[in-house]
């Protein structure tokens, strides 16, 4: 499942998530079951209006990793190009 964020155009962060997610660019959320309800909920909840799929991941650091920082991430999303 994250291995889709390494390999493919992705976006990092809850902002620039739910651009993608506005736009219909988002193919795949990934969300940090660790990461605060406040900012997780919204973005799960716009997914589900706009038919995005959801994944969890179990950490926030696991999903950053899988974007290549070095630092957690709560919301990622694979892009098209």
């Amino acid at each position: 499942m994250l291995t889709e964020l390494k390999a493919g155009p992705r976006v990092v962060g809850a902002k620039q998530t739910r651009r993608a997610v506005n736009d219909g660019r988002a193919l795949r959320v990934f969300l940090a079951k660790d990461a605060d309800p406040n900012v997780t909920a919204p973005i799960e909840e716009l997914c589900a209006q706009r038919q995005v799929s959801v994944e969890w991941a179990d950490a926030m650091r696991e999903v950053g990793a899988a974007c290549g920082i070095a630092v957690g991430a709560a919301v990622a999303a694979l892009v098209r190009e």
